[in-house]
């Protein structure tokens, strides 16, 4: 049995519920599968056999914190088998300028860290409103629409990822650890 750590920097959810999903399923295939966030994960990440990050985007850029997680723990994530995953509300869209951007925030992270994942997975996010305050619920609804996003109903939430991608994911880097 394989020991798998999914560690996850996160804004609203959205990457922690990935990471869960992406722990119970691996775990479900019969692994062991753990999720964290960066924040509370321990130094020691010896005796795992790969390693899984993710990370939200706001901004334009992935949480400070995990970039520098990834930073401190760059040899271990050489060594062993490793995956990272970008949720965004970009990759919602299907659109060939869309994809070009995700890329783009992919690269970027991994020029920051200097770390190439043996995997890369870029999932949708979410719009969650009811966990906005005032102004980010505005601003988010006003981001929404100007992207051709019909979803500005600020009195409900809504969820873009694809789990069944997300499902994929974890199989194709459970794959690539035997």
């Amino acid at each position: 049995m394989t020991r798998v750590a999914i560690l996850y920097g996160t804004g609203e959810g959205q990457a922690a519920r990935i990471s869960e999903y992406l722990a119970l399923t691996m775990r479900e295939l019969g692994h062991d599968a753990e999720a964290a966030n960066v924040g509370n994960k321990p130094g020691d990440l010896d005796g795992y056999d790969g390693i899984v990050v993710g990370a939200s985007i706001h901004m334009g850029e992935h949480e400070e914190h995990v970039r520098d997680f990834v930073r401190r723990h760059h040899e271990m994530l050489e060594r062993v088998p490793s995956g990272f995953f970008s949720v965004s509300l970009t990759a919602r869209d299907h659109t060939e300028e869309a994809k070009a951007k995700t890329r783009e925030y992919i690269e970027r992270f991994v020029e920051e860290t200097g770390w190439r994942p043996d995997m890369v997975g870029i999932f949708a996010g979410a719009l969650r409103y009811s966990q906005y305050g005032f102004i980010k619920r505005h601003m988010m609804k006003r981001i929404s629409r100007d992207m051709g996003n019909p979803d500005t109903d600020t009195s409900r939430d809504y969820e873009y990822t694809d789990w069944n991608d997300v499902r994929h994911f974890a199989e194709g880097f459970l794959d690539g650890l035997v």
